[in-house]
C-alpha cells in the first residue's frame, strides 16, 4: 500500500491554493478570494458603518480602500 504523496512532491496548481494549508487557526476561516468575488472585478463591503471597495488588480492582486 502506497502512502500519500509528501508536501514537497504533492502537484500543486498555482490557480487554486491549498486552503486546508493556508487555515492555521481553526477560529479563523478562509475564504477563497473567488467565492468573495463572484465573477467580478470588484465588490462594496459594508464593516461598522462604512462602506470598503475589494478589487483585483491587473496583476491579480487584491486592494482594499475606503
Amino acid at each position: 500500500m502506497s502512502s500519500p504523496p509528501s508536501p514537497q512532491t504533492r502537484p500543486q496548481s498555482s490557480a487554486v491554493p491549498d486552503l486546508a494549508a493556508i487555515q492555521t487557526d481553526a477560529a479563523q476561516p478562509v475564504l477563497a478570494s473567488q467565492d468573495v468575488l463572484r465573477g467580478h472585478k470588484a465588490v462594496a463591503i459594508s464593516h461598522n458603518g462604512a462602506l470598503y471597495r475589494l478589487q483585483t488588480t491587473r496583476q491579480g492582486k487584491l486592494i482594499l480602500t475606503k
